[in-house]
């Protein structure tokens, strides 16, 4: 997700304000070392902000594939972006998403394998039966940001200049976020789905679909990330009984001073759909 975001970043938001909205996020073929992995983005709407004569919201479709022309992930996102000239006429408009098809690829079930034997590896109680419609897991680490959020966008390709550009900031830091640099989102998602896999996804053998995110405040270095999972749903995945899918809604919080006292603030949220193994085939 990281990398193919990022490469869509120079021709879609690197003069973005913030990331608003991802949607309808699809993983498809694995990827593996040694894969190459380029993107392309399609602009589905446009549309001038009401209020703010200098910004506007980009709507985009974003298709990563490998080399074999397989897709890996597809999604789409919408982005507030700086205009050039807040006079500038906008010609506003919106286009359907195109019907991809997305083939979520998972290793397969091999009956002739004893998978009991290695049950040991991962832990007892995160198989499909064990979780229930309305839990609620606080997941117990936080994870601080620190200034090497700016080394971890450079090696992503990721170009927006709110990230790692100080000098422009100081330039009328007002217009920006904070007036500092703001964490690329790709890391605190990140760090949420890291901080949650202990408890939601041990036994999982990849994430199928983000349905809806957002990032619902920046965040900064020195922040540090904590994250909950509610479980909404539970389902089958088509062709494979040895799995179950959890429904779960992500949430990532930091902590802000305010007159003394801490005050939670929520940074994400996701809506993500896990494909989990069952104990009746893997415990």
């Amino acid at each position: 997700m990281n990398v193919v975001f990022s490469q869509s970043v120079e021709d879609v938001s690197e003069n973005g304000r913030a990331n608003l909205e991802y949607i309808d996020m699809r993983f498809g073929a694995p990827v593996c070392v040694g894969d190459t992995i380029e993107a392309e983005s399609t602009v589905l709407g446009v549309k001038a902000s009401s209020r703010e004569r200098d910004r506007g919201v980009v709507h985009v479709e974003t298709v990563g594939r490998n080399q074999d022309g397989q897709v890996v992930l597809a999604y789409q996102r919408k982005v507030q972006v700086w205009k050039g000239d807040p006079d500038a006429p906008v010609a506003e408009g919106e286009a359907p998403a195109r019907a991809l098809p997305v083939s979520f690829t998972l290793p397969p079930y091999d009956p002739r394998r004893d998978y009991r034997a290695r049950a040991h590896l991962t832990s007892s109680d995160t198989y499909f039966e064990d979780f229930h419609v309305g839990d609620v897991f606080e997941h117990s680490r936080g994870r601080v940001i620190t200034t090497e959020h700016i080394a971890l966008t450079g090696m992503l390709d990721n170009t927006s200049q709110v990230h790692c550009n100080q000098w422009m900031i100081d330039q009328d830091p007002e217009r920006f976020l904070g007036g500092q640099l703001i964490v690329y989102g790709g890391i605190p998602f990140s760090l949420c789905l890291g901080l949650s896999s202990p408890d939601v996804a041990d036994n999982a053998l990849g994430d199928v679909r983000y349905a809806t995110g957002r990032h619902t405040a920046p965040a900064f270095a020195g922040d540090t990330v904590f994250a909950t999972t509610d479980i909404r749903g539970l389902g089958d995945l088509p062709g494979r009984p040895d799995l179950g899918v959890l429904d779960t809604a992500l949430r990532g919080h930091k902590f802000v001073r305010k007159g003394g006292a801490a005050e939670k603030v929520e940074i994400f949220y996701l809506e993500r759909e896990i494909a989990v193994k069952r104990r009746s085939h893997y415990a």
